[in-house]
Protein backbone atom coordinates (compact mmCIF):
# COMPACT_ATOMS: atom_id res chain seq x y z
CA UNK A 1 0.00 0.00 0.00
CA UNK A 2 1.71 3.17 -1.20
CA UNK A 3 1.37 6.33 0.87
CA UNK A 4 1.16 9.66 -0.82
CA UNK A 5 2.75 12.89 0.36
CA UNK A 6 -0.69 14.20 1.25
CA UNK A 7 -1.29 11.20 3.55
CA UNK A 8 2.08 11.69 5.24
CA UNK A 9 1.40 15.38 5.89
CA UNK A 10 -2.11 14.62 7.15
CA UNK A 11 -0.68 12.28 9.81
CA UNK A 12 1.77 14.86 11.15
CA UNK A 13 0.44 15.95 14.56
CA UNK A 14 -0.27 19.70 14.60
CA UNK A 15 0.92 21.61 17.64
CA UNK A 16 -0.60 25.03 16.85
CA UNK A 17 -1.82 27.38 14.15
CA UNK A 18 -0.37 30.86 14.50
CA UNK A 19 -1.68 33.93 12.68
CA UNK A 20 0.61 36.94 12.37
CA UNK A 21 0.75 40.21 10.49
CA UNK A 22 4.36 40.90 9.51
CA UNK A 23 5.72 43.74 7.34
CA UNK A 24 6.92 42.49 3.94
CA UNK A 25 10.63 41.68 3.87
CA UNK A 26 11.05 42.72 7.51
CA UNK A 27 10.64 39.52 9.52
CA UNK A 28 13.09 39.58 12.42
CA UNK A 29 13.45 37.47 15.57
CA UNK A 30 12.11 40.47 17.53
CA UNK A 31 8.42 40.84 18.51
CA UNK A 32 5.86 39.98 17.16
CA UNK A 33 7.59 37.06 15.38
CA UNK A 34 10.11 36.02 18.05
CA UNK A 35 7.80 35.38 21.01
CA UNK A 36 5.09 33.76 18.86
CA UNK A 37 7.45 31.21 17.30
CA UNK A 38 9.84 30.86 20.25
CA UNK A 39 6.99 29.69 22.47
CA UNK A 40 6.60 26.62 20.26
CA UNK A 41 10.41 26.15 19.88
CA UNK A 42 10.37 26.79 16.14
CA UNK A 43 13.40 27.84 14.10
CA UNK A 44 13.10 31.65 14.02
CA UNK A 45 15.89 32.29 11.51
CA UNK A 46 14.53 29.72 9.04
CA UNK A 47 11.12 31.42 9.17
CA UNK A 48 12.59 34.92 8.82
CA UNK A 49 14.78 34.00 5.82
CA UNK A 50 11.97 32.12 4.05
CA UNK A 51 9.36 34.83 4.74
CA UNK A 52 11.66 37.65 3.60
CA UNK A 53 12.51 35.74 0.41
CA UNK A 54 8.81 35.14 -0.37
CA UNK A 55 7.83 38.78 0.24
CA UNK A 56 10.72 40.59 -1.45
CA UNK A 57 8.53 41.55 -4.44
CA UNK A 58 6.26 43.62 -2.18
CA UNK A 59 6.96 47.18 -1.10
CA UNK A 60 8.68 47.40 2.30
CA UNK A 61 6.37 47.77 5.31
CA UNK A 62 3.37 46.26 3.48
CA UNK A 63 1.49 44.29 6.18
CA UNK A 64 1.41 40.63 5.12
CA UNK A 65 -0.93 38.12 6.76
CA UNK A 66 0.81 34.86 7.70
CA UNK A 67 -0.86 31.62 8.78
CA UNK A 68 1.79 29.33 10.25
CA UNK A 69 1.13 25.69 11.13
CA UNK A 70 3.49 24.35 13.77
CA UNK A 71 3.97 20.59 14.10
CA UNK A 72 4.96 18.60 17.20
CA UNK A 73 8.33 17.66 15.66
CA UNK A 74 9.33 21.40 15.70
CA UNK A 75 8.82 21.79 11.95
CA UNK A 76 6.43 24.29 10.42
CA UNK A 77 4.94 25.49 7.17
CA UNK A 78 3.30 28.79 6.44
CA UNK A 79 1.07 30.53 3.91
CA UNK A 80 1.56 34.21 3.10
CA UNK A 81 -1.56 36.12 2.08
CA UNK A 82 -1.61 39.56 0.51
CA UNK A 83 -2.67 42.56 2.63
CA UNK A 84 -6.33 43.03 3.54
CA UNK A 85 -8.79 44.66 1.16
CA UNK A 86 -9.27 47.49 3.69
CA UNK A 87 -5.52 48.25 3.57
CA UNK A 88 -5.56 48.35 -0.26
CA UNK A 89 -8.63 50.62 -0.23
CA UNK A 90 -7.05 53.03 2.27
CA UNK A 91 -3.86 53.20 0.19
CA UNK A 92 -5.76 53.77 -3.06
CA UNK A 93 -7.99 56.43 -1.50
CA UNK A 94 -5.06 58.09 0.29
CA UNK A 95 -6.75 58.03 3.69
CA UNK A 96 -5.49 57.02 7.15
CA UNK A 97 -8.78 55.83 8.65
CA UNK A 98 -12.19 54.85 7.36
CA UNK A 99 -15.39 56.77 8.04
CA UNK A 100 -16.77 56.69 11.56
CA UNK A 101 -20.27 56.78 10.07
CA UNK A 102 -20.28 54.83 6.78
CA UNK A 103 -23.37 55.53 4.71
CA UNK A 104 -23.54 59.05 6.17
CA UNK A 105 -20.01 60.42 5.74
CA UNK A 106 -18.11 59.77 2.51
CA UNK A 107 -14.37 60.06 3.20
CA UNK A 108 -13.15 59.44 -0.35
CA UNK A 109 -14.08 58.21 -3.83
CA UNK A 110 -12.49 55.51 -5.95
CA UNK A 111 -13.18 54.43 -9.52
CA UNK A 112 -14.15 50.96 -10.68
CA UNK A 113 -10.65 50.66 -12.17
CA UNK A 114 -9.19 50.82 -8.62
CA UNK A 115 -11.59 48.06 -7.52
CA UNK A 116 -10.61 45.92 -10.53
CA UNK A 117 -6.88 46.33 -9.83
CA UNK A 118 -7.33 45.37 -6.15
CA UNK A 119 -9.39 42.34 -7.22
CA UNK A 120 -6.61 41.22 -9.58
CA UNK A 121 -4.08 41.46 -6.72
CA UNK A 122 -6.34 39.57 -4.29
CA UNK A 123 -7.01 36.81 -6.84
CA UNK A 124 -3.44 35.57 -6.31
CA UNK A 125 -4.32 34.81 -2.66
CA UNK A 126 -4.60 31.08 -1.92
CA UNK A 127 -8.04 31.61 -0.33
CA UNK A 128 -9.41 33.73 -3.20
CA UNK A 129 -8.32 31.57 -6.16
CA UNK A 130 -11.74 29.91 -6.42
CA UNK A 131 -13.57 33.27 -6.66
CA UNK A 132 -14.31 34.93 -9.98
CA UNK A 133 -13.04 38.44 -10.64
CA UNK A 134 -16.63 39.68 -10.61
CA UNK A 135 -17.31 38.16 -7.16
CA UNK A 136 -14.09 39.68 -5.80
CA UNK A 137 -15.06 43.11 -7.19
CA UNK A 138 -18.49 42.89 -5.54
CA UNK A 139 -16.87 41.95 -2.23
CA UNK A 140 -14.40 44.86 -2.49
CA UNK A 141 -17.22 47.31 -3.30
CA UNK A 142 -19.07 46.09 -0.20
CA UNK A 143 -15.96 46.61 1.93
CA UNK A 144 -15.50 50.10 0.45
CA UNK A 145 -19.13 51.00 1.24
CA UNK A 146 -18.70 49.85 4.84
CA UNK A 147 -15.61 52.07 5.11
CA UNK A 148 -17.35 55.18 3.76
CA UNK A 149 -15.53 55.08 0.42
CA UNK A 150 -17.74 55.85 -2.56
CA UNK A 151 -17.22 53.81 -5.76
CA UNK A 152 -17.87 55.79 -8.95
CA UNK A 153 -17.66 54.81 -12.62
CA UNK A 154 -14.95 57.36 -13.45
CA UNK A 155 -13.09 59.86 -11.31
Amino acid sequence: MATTLKDAVARKPVLATIRLIVPAGAARPAPPVGPALGFYRLNLMAFCKDFNARTQKYKAETPMQVTLTAYKDSTFEFVVKSPSVAWFLKKAAGIETASGRPGHNVVSSLSLRHVYEIAKLKQSDPYCKHMSLEALCKSIIGTANSMGIEIVKDL
